[in-house]
């Protein structure tokens, strides 16, 4: 980054804190400084200042005419160790969080707030019931009971001629060929737990900072609050609270004291979704014993079967009412736990599974597995399951967006359910690409499903779902075709404006086009969401029909349609072939990036922009997703505000840039109101409106960003046409007039070739605000208009007295607000 070319006047102490944006940043690159320092924090995250600002506080003299800069760097919490590449394989338990947290704002309505959540946490629990079936169809079907129970098959997997038939052994019963397969389903889930666990110790259990005068722990008058919120929450208006005249007053989300520490509710989730894949397994293998002694008439293991599915039923009411019962509790930081829940449920259904393993194993001569698993209409019941949940939940959404319609939320508050067929989408390709691969490895040169082939392959719906992608992919040629051309006429119809804006005699026509192509661009990130509503609204209706095609003909699509015209023929082979390829293609490509980013540092970078935006937020829908790194970026952020402010009685600028401007405004919301008087914040390429607003309305509305620009003591936030992320906030002036907003920036800074820009400036986009003048220029007005140094603070609790005035006058301004 480029120096600021001016520098703030004076006004006392004051202390810059610089927040990187996506994709990281490394403290020198921050700082401009090859020489930096580490203050506090770890190797994951950590302030740091120049190796010559160490010491700063010890001789203010020498910055009274310019901030402290230091640097907080968090990126390590999302693109650390390789082992964050993992990761990768849990995109869809992080996009159906996200869908928790895209609720609409709305008013009253406190029930179907809460149905909203019970919903997306209902579509969570099927996301996990769905990997672990994915799992037993690999391990317990196409291998141990189709592949192993076939001569044909076991003539090419010489690996798996001690499970064969025809060699006699003891593994050779059908029964125990599946309780030994059942260990690989067994073991991702006790991964899952075992990741999910870990990372929670390291994340949600960890207890935010309580600093004693900054108040951040809940006072009394807190308490208080919070008992009327519960009061009001009876009478249908949640978040309420009383101030001190008794007035109503809506307290922000993102300010509550437990809003960052969600350790009881991931830990009772945890505990439901592993006994959910625990029973699943088991449900596999009890229906397949059941299914043979229910034909065979089988003594004593027939009643067996029937008194396992009971416990199977008991666990899944268990697991449900666990799901169902509770949500996020953020009004206190609620540390204890369930211990009933969060060790009981786990081990009964463990219980449960080594039951059904010793069911399955029993001896039963004469069983011969062939054709399918029995049971396996499991994909069929989670996928009408998911549409159901995604219905009610467009339902509920819609409900909530008429009580108070904003008009910049995204898809008119359908974003969440959107968000959540995405993610149903998204499990469904992974793991039918799993199944659809293993199956094509198995069965050599047949197709499977087509009839001819060494085992009868996947369950039909897999390849009637794999065979819609092909479908999906033409009708996403429309729309990004009509983006294209928008691209093409709003470039032509920005070239005049971007030629009138910097006065040029003779215009260059590649550079103007250059220039007006970049404000276009940026301009697609505005039609994102009815991409997304497309391509969602499109899957659902796909894979409806999919469901209906597989359960009508109960065959793959190739097959189904045999004896119908020719062209229908061809089309349903040819979508089936293509189909099964991009889905295998694409787990494909999903491992082979994640192995790459675990040995490569910089594509794991690359990578880690995804958790920076999908990560922000707590897990309040799925356990196993990638755990959340706001959790202890915020309370990071707060800290060091509160402690420095109150230790030093100095000024602050915050100064966010693209997602550091999203963390900077959550860690304002958590400071005491005295000390966010005292908090100047600078954003800039910020996406807090253009992204946060519009598709978190219920947390980063238009209502939360003018009630945060009100309690803070100044605001600027500066952005470019230029930048297909950051955007203006739009919120209200200040109160004596001053707008937030100053945009949009020149870029480039010049438009040829002039004495100060000798060789062409480049387009910056969303990158590198310090470089443009304005940066410095809006850093020293926050500083001028924050109030004057106070006192520090004494070891006994009071402040000491200032021997004489800050230097450089009030500081505060004529233009600024006074202090709490």
């Amino acid at each position: 980054m480029s120096s600021p070319t001016a520098e703030p006047h004076g006004g006392g102490a004051a202390l810059e804190l610089l927040v990187h944006g996506v994709g990281g940043a490394t403290p020198q690159e921050m700082l401009d400084d090859p020489r930096t320092v580490r203050v506090t924090g770890d190797k994951t995250a950590a302030v740091y200042r120049r190796a010559d600002d160490a010491d700063a506080e010890r001789h203010p003299a020498d910055y009274r005419d310019r901030p402290i800069p230091e640097a907080y760097c968090w990126s390590n919490l999302t693109s650390g160790n390789g082992s964050r590449a993992l990761w990768l394989l849990l995109l869809p338990f992080m996009v159906v969080n996200l869908a928790h947290w895209m609720r609409p704002a709305t008013q009253g309505l406190g029930r179907s707030q809460r149905l909203y959540g019970l919903l997306v946490r209902l579509v969570a629990l099927t996301l996990t019931v769905l990997l672990t079936a994915a799992a037993c169809e690999v391990a317990l079907d196409l291998t141990a009971w189709q592949c192993a129970g076939s001569a044909a098959c076991v003539e090419q997997r010489s690996w798996l001629g001690f499970l064969s038939p025809e060699a006699h052994g003891w593994w050779s019963q059908p029964g125990r060929r599946l309780a030994l397969a059942a260990v690989v389903p067994t073991a991702l889930v006790t991964l899952l737990w075992y990741l999910s666990n870990r990372t929670w110790s390291a994340y949600e259990a960890q207890r935010p900072p309580v600093h004693g005068s900054a108040a951040l722990e809940p006072s009394a008058r807190d308490a208080a609050a919070a008992d009327a919120a519960a009061a009001a929450r009876t009478a249908d208006v949640p978040d309420a609270a009383t101030d001190d005249d008794g007035r109503v007053k809506v307290r922000p989300a993102l300010g509550r004291p437990g809003f960052w520490y969600g350790r009881r509710l991931v830990a009772r989730l945890r505990a439901a979704h592993t006994a959910a894949g625990f029973l699943t397994v088991a449900a596999a293998l009890v229906a397949a014993g059941a299914d043979h002694d229910r034909r065979t008439g089988v003594q004593p293991l027939e009643p067996l079967g029937p008194l396992l599915q009971v416990a199977l039923v008991a666990g899944l009411g268990a697991v449900l009412y666990v799901v169902c019962s509770r949500g996020r509790s953020e009004r206190r930081r609620d540390g204890s736990l369930d211990r009933m829940v969060t060790g009981g449920l786990p081990t009964g259904s463990l219980v449960v599974l080594a039951l059904a393993v010793v069911y399955a194993g029993w001896s039963r001569p004469g069983w011969v597995s062939s054709g399918a698993l029995p049971g396996n209409l499991s994909f069929r019941v989670l996928s009408l399951a998911q549409v159901a949940l995604i219905v009610a939940l467009a339902v509920t959404a819609h409900v909530l967006y008429r009580r108070a319609a904003q008009p910049r939320t995204a898809l008119r508050g359908l974003a969440g359910p959107a968000v959540a067929m995405l993610a149903c989408a998204l499990a469904g390709v992974m793991t039918g690409g799993v199944a659809q691969r293993v199956a094509d490895w198995l069965d050599g040169d047949a197709t499977p499903g087509m009839g001819g082939g060494a085992i009868a392959g996947p369950p039909a719906l897999l390849s009637w779902q794999a065979s819609v992608i092909p479908v999906l992919l033409v009708l996403l040629v429309i729309p990004v075709a009509v983006l294209c051309v928008r691209t093409v006429r709003t470039t032509r119809a920005l070239t005049p404006a971007v030629e009138k804006e910097y006065g040029e005699d003779a215009p260059d026509s590649p550079r103007t086009r250059h220039v007006a192509g970049a404000r276009a661009r940026a301009e697609l990130t505005d039609f994102v969401p009815r991409l997304v509503g497309l391509v969602a609204g499109a899957a659902l209706v796909l894979g409806a029909g999919a469901v209906a095609g597989s359960w009508i003909s109960g065959q793959v699509p190739g097959k189904a349609m045999l004896g119908t015209s020719s062209f229908l023929e061809s089309a349903a082979q040819t979508a089936q072939a293509l189909g099964s390829w991009f889905v295998g293609l694409g787990f494909i490509l999903l491992v082979t990036w994640g192995r790459r980013a675990y040995r490569d540092p910089s594509a794991r970078r690359t990578i880690g922009i995804l958790w920076d935006v999908g990560t922000f937020w707590p897990r309040a829908a799925h356990p196993f997703a990638p755990p959340c790194y706001a959790e202890r970026a915020v309370p990071d952020l707060t800290w060091r505000i509160a402690s420095w402010t109150e230790r030093t009685g100095g000024r602050l600028v915050l100064s966010g840039h693209s997602q550091g401007s999203v963390l900077a405004a959550a860690a304002i919301w958590q400071l005491a109101p005295a000390t966010r008087h005292r908090v100047a914040l600078l954003t800039y390429g910020s996406p807090l409106e253009r992204l946060y607003g519009r598709w978190f309305p219920a947390y980063f509305g238009a209502q939360q960003l003018s009630d945060l620009s009100a309690e803070l003591h100044c605001w600027r936030n500066l952005w470019r046409a230029t930048d297909p992320i950051g955007g203006p906030v739009l919120v209200p002036a200040d109160g004596d007039g001053s707008q937030v907003d100053r945009g949009p920036l020149k870029d480039p800074l010049a438009y040829g070739r002039t004495v100060l820009h000798p060789l062409p400036e480049p387009i910056l986009g969303h990158s590198e605000y310090q470089a443009d003048p304005v940066f410095a220029e809006e850093r020293a007005e926050l500083l001028d208009r924050l109030p004057p140094l106070l006192p520090p603070q004494r070891t006994d609790g009071t402040r000491a007295r200032l021997v004489g005035p800050p230097a450089g006058g009030g500081g505060q301004g004529s233009s600024g607000r006074s202090s709490a």
